[in-house]
């Protein structure tokens, strides 16, 4: 598989199979079942989800729990989660690839990105942007790093590879027709449900 930019490479490749084995596990499954059900309390009739960026399926495992009837669909770029993630989605409903090259074809109740966006080559954000929109039926949640200017910060000694920006504010500048319902913070140090410090916003499309 031939990619774009270094960090699509990047994260198809041993990093990316490496990050599998540092993010699983019941107390990652605890927090996200906390975190879903605060981010997603003012939706109503989620009956699809796609994740873009799904990894192994964790986040949409809770999700599963918090709606069983659900539909999960999943963004995968790494075949080692990717395979894993065959086990929480149909294979059908897997598409191995960047969400760079990702084309939707329909629409879903619920698109989520969760620590995804801070990983894209700042240059291709506004093409993820409108892919999101247009896979939405209803509700946009995103949740990722938060700065009030564009920054990239050192990631495990590698650079040019986590940038933090207010993606959520761009991404309803660029789509009008996404307005915000809800926001919230997940943070390191909650006693009981742990995340990383997660800004999320809940948008619906109007």
């Amino acid at each position: 598989m031939s990619f774009k930019t270094e960090q699509e490479t990047f994260w198809a490749g041993d990093f990316g199979s490496d990050y599998v084995k540092r993010n699983q596990g019941n107390a990652l499954k605890a927090a996200n079942i906390d975190f879903f059900s605060k981010a997603l309390r003012a939706t109503r009739g989620l009956r699809s989800c796609m994740e873009f960026g799904a990894n192994i399926g964790m986040n949409l495992m809770a999700i599963k729990l918090l709606y069983p009837s659900i539909k999960l669909h999943g963004i995968e770029i790494n075949a080692e989660a990717a395979s894993l993630l065959s086990e929480v989605v149909p294979p059908a409903q897997i598409h191995l690839g960047s969400v760079l090259d990702f084309e939707p074809v329909q629409t879903y109740d619920l698109v989520l990105i969760k620590t995804v966006l801070i990983h894209i080559n700042p240059g291709e954000l506004a093409q993820v942007y409108d892919k999101l929109v247009k896979s939405c039926g209803r509700y946009l949640l995103v949740a990722e790093y938060y700065n009030p200017t564009p920054m990239s910060i050192s990631y495990r000694g590698h650079t040019d590879r986590l940038f933090k920006r207010d993606f959520a504010g761009e991404l309803m500048d660029r789509h009008p027709g996404m307005s915000l319902v809800d926001y919230g913070f997940a943070y390191h140090r909650d006693p009981n449900f742990p995340q990383d410090d997660i800004n999320w916003f809940l948008m619906e499309k109007r």
